[in-house]
């Protein structure tokens, strides 16, 4: 089988399409014959050795794919061959076979392709835990989403206008990209791009909530962005730190929590998928569902053969993507 290679951690043009033995599934395990992959912000820090977590050398990057089950281990009882099913794993999607238990298995509804399958995973599931788990989102909220035109941006405005937010804002750093999330479903634009940031963000904040400000604030990008959400943040306000796509990591001043309520917290998807595998599977059960509603349709911006990997990776390095880049076999 092919499958991506990374020999040592490095520029994603680095990896290697390389030949690989078949692998065969253990007990509790299935093979799927990938048919979709989704690249993800997090695969470039894996391959750069930038993640939380690094696999041992060498390794198949790949958080996620949708495929057919072609082999079945000793003691799978959900899934038979053949069976069409979305997978979440640590590493290792991006081959033309995987290996994964049974628990990282989520039966594709009928009716979904492969590619909408393998762009409705992690950047989904990291919206709905956001939104739920972390912020407490309430109908009515007035939700902002930084970063609103990535993956994890684009889709968190999906969830939260199809389950009741008031108001959803959409902060974007480069407003040629504004129509992607308003296409999405967000009510007003936030110019990240303003001269002055850190005021600018309120009052653009302020100025379409009639000076209530955000309920809620999904933050994937960190940095400038961070700390300006932080000062539009209305009374009780939530903010989750999802990611650091601007490069800086921020400092919070615990002070500043005091005075006006504000709660930051974090969200780690992993944890999820790897210590509470039953909540994940109802996210994803509430994500299906909402597809099938027609309340949520991933945007696929682009897609690559595995082979062209390194092109792929590079609308995610270069922060030209919109919505979600996949990889077919």
């Amino acid at each position: 089988m092919l499958a991506v290679r990374m020999a040592a951690f490095g520029a994603p043009a680095t990896a290697t399409l390389e030949d690989l033995p078949t692998p065969e599934p253990g007990k509790g395990e299935v093979r799927v014959a990938m048919r979709a992959a989704g690249v993800n912000y997090p695969d470039l820090l894996v391959m750069t050795g930038a993640y939380q977590h690094k696999p041992p050398l060498p390794f198949t990057p790949g958080k996620e794919l949708a495929g057919v089950v072609d082999a079945v281990g000793a003691g799978v009882r959900g899934l038979e061959v053949g069976d069409r099913v979305m997978v979440q794993v640590e590493y290792g999607a991006f081959a033309e076979q995987v290996i994964a238990t049974e628990a990282q298995c989520f039966r594709i509804p009928d009716g979904m392709s492969f590619v909408d399958a393998a762009a409705m995973g992690l950047v989904y599931q990291t919206g709905w835990f956001a939104l739920f788990d972390r912020a407490r989102m309430a109908p009515g909220d007035v939700v902002l989403v930084l970063g609103a035109t990535g993956g994890v941006g684009l889709a968190t405005i999906q969830i939260a206008k199809a389950m009741g937010a008031g108001t959803v804002l959409a902060g974007v750093s480069t407003m040629s990209k504004a129509q992607a999330a308003l296409d999405a479903g967000a009510d007003h634009v936030i110019d990240l791009s303003v001269e002055n940031l850190r005021d600018g963000l309120r009052e653009q904040v302020m100025a379409v909530t009639d000076g209530h400000g955000a309920d809620v604030c999904i933050d994937p990008l960190g940095g400038d962005p961070f700390d300006a959400a932080m000062r539009a943040l209305a009374w009780c306000g939530r903010m989750v730190v999802v990611g650091f796509a601007a490069g800086r990591i921020p400092v919070v001043k615990a002070n500043y929590l005091l005075v006006k309520n504000i709660e930051v917290s974090g969200l780690q998807w992993s944890d999820y998928r790897d210590r509470t595998p039953d909540r994940m599977r109802e996210a994803q059960a509430d994500i299906f569902r909402l597809h099938a509603e027609g309340k949520l349709s991933p945007h696929v911006m682009e897609r690559f053969s595995l082979d062209r990997v390194a092109d792929a990776m590079a609308v995610i390095e270069e922060r030209r993507v919109t919505g979600k880049v996949v990889l077919e076999r």
